[in-house]
């Protein structure tokens, strides 16, 4: 076979063309380059990761885990400037855990030194995640306690089991806090869950953070009186979202959130628990959740139930205007049946349980008087085919989210296990299944 190169012939057999040297494969590369002179250019200046611009190393470092982050500070002298960057050190989480009691990962204790030694001006939005144990807890403590030249925006103390913070000497919590309440000028978000937080250290944090307080959850503080947190609510004008256990709240707490000085609230979650059974609630009259709905039309009211079945004597006696509703007990016909009467803002209902009597009348009465509603899911609460698709008809498509186990729905001479699927998809606009109870 012949190969034709210019006006030149040359056999082809087992050996190579002059053209297949080295300096063919120059001549072929400049004939690309000149082709594309822009690669070349790029060739002719390799990057160099040390030339880049430090705001940009600083958005990479943004997306680092921690540990990745430490492990690139060792690269070179501008990467570990980088590493030590302010903007680097706004937001930081203590993960907290005992590594004999703990499958968490945790902080290391020399990089908390030094971040205490560097970084702790830096400091703005901080959580502290602990276990169950109890040096968990001190730990936490003792940095709280050395934040003193840091100005704080968010705090959040968040237990992962049991509520570490509680097994605290209280003055030594209370001190702690006390710290970063006084150091701290402009707090707008505080998550103090589970802790022996008590009304006087609430009085330093209004003292100091009055003007910039603007979420405050607390639940399950058993130190703090209603007093304590009508003090917060009377001072901290600028409160959008507050969360509390239902002993705190009052008649006198929503007249002050519902004052003309106070911005609308936008977010109020009750939580409704007892501590033993037969224990007695107080009744929050009428008026004054009208009042709170006059000055904030728009704020939902999330309620969380975890009550025995003869504890439910105070509540929906009345009109009120909650807009998340969830029972975590077991909850009786008669309680749903004053749902459906006197929730007219209820937009999502889960009920965990209710028993083996079936609920048919009380969803009709909730789907004609819940306009709404656009979510509900239903644990162990059994329901008639018939009566469920009669639901799901007068709610139509608003309803976003259902759920219900299909083995709490009783077929009838209406609608069989298999029909509800096709009928139910009909009415929502969209393909919907039944929840299926695992079998393993």
């Amino acid at each position: 076979m012949k190969r034709v190169k210019g006006e030149e012939e040359e056999e082809d057999g087992n050996s190579y063309s002059s053209e297949s040297s080295p300096e063919a494969f120059k001549k072929v590369r400049t004939q690309l380059s000149e082709e594309d002179p822009v690669e070349d250019a790029a060739s002719d200046f390799p990057c160099d990761w040390s030339l880049l611009p430090l705001e940009m190393l600083l958005h990479v470092f943004q997306y680092l885990p921690l540990l990745d982050r430490a492990y690139a500070s060792q690269v070179c002298r501008v990467w570990n400037q980088a590493f030590h960057m302010p903007e680097l050190w706004k937001c930081f989480e203590f993960e907290l855990n005992q590594p004999a009691s703990s499958y968490l990962k945790a902080t290391h204790p020399d990089l908390i030194k030094q971040i205490i030694k560097r970084h702790s001006n830096h400091l703005q939005y901080v959580s502290f995640k602990v276990d169950s144990s109890t040096e968990s807890a001190e730990a936490a403590c003792d940095i709280l306690s050395q934040l003193v030249n840091c100005s704080l925006k968010t705090l959040g103390l968040i237990s992962t089991a049991r509520p570490s913070f509680m097994e605290l000497p209280k003055s030594h919590f209370i001190s702690a806090l006390t710290v970063v309440f006084v150091n701290s000028k402009s707090l707008s978000s505080l998550k103090i869950d589970d802790t022996p937080v008590d009304d006087p250290s609430l009085k330093v944090l209004v003292a100091n953070n009055s003007d910039t307080l603007k979420l405050l959850k607390m639940s399950s503080c058993p130190h703090v009186s209603p007093a304590g947190i009508l003090c917060v609510a009377d001072q901290c004008h600028g409160l959008r979202e507050l969360a509390l256990n239902y002993h705190l709240l009052s008649d006198e707490l929503l007249l002050a959130l519902s004052s003309e000085k106070h911005v609308h609230l936008e977010h109020l979650r009750i939580d409704v628990v007892s501590e033993n059974p037969g224990q007695h609630f107080h009744t929050i009259k009428k008026s004054s959740w009208d009042a709170m709905v006059r000055h904030s039309p728009k704020f939902n009211l999330v309620m969380y139930f975890f009550l025995y079945e003869n504890e439910f004597a105070p509540f929906f006696c009345e009109e009120i205007p909650v807009t998340h509703l969830y029972f975590g007990r077991s909850v009786s016909k008669d309680v749903l049946g004053r749902v459906g009467l006197h929730c007219p803002r209820l937009v999502e209902l889960v009920v965990c349980a209710n028993g083996l009597r079936p609920l048919d009348e009380e969803l009709i009465r909730i789907a004609k008087r819940c306009t709404q509603l656009t979510a509900i899911g239903l644990g162990e609460c059994e329901v008639s085919c018939s009566a469920f698709v009669e639901f799901v008809k007068m709610c139509g498509r608003r309803l976003s989210q259902l759920s219900i186990m299909e083995e709490v729905l009783i077929p009838d001479h209406t609608y069989s296990l298999d029909e509800i699927h096709w009928e139910v998809s009909k009415h929502l606009g969209r393909v919907w299944f039944p929840d299926m109870m695992p079998t393993w």
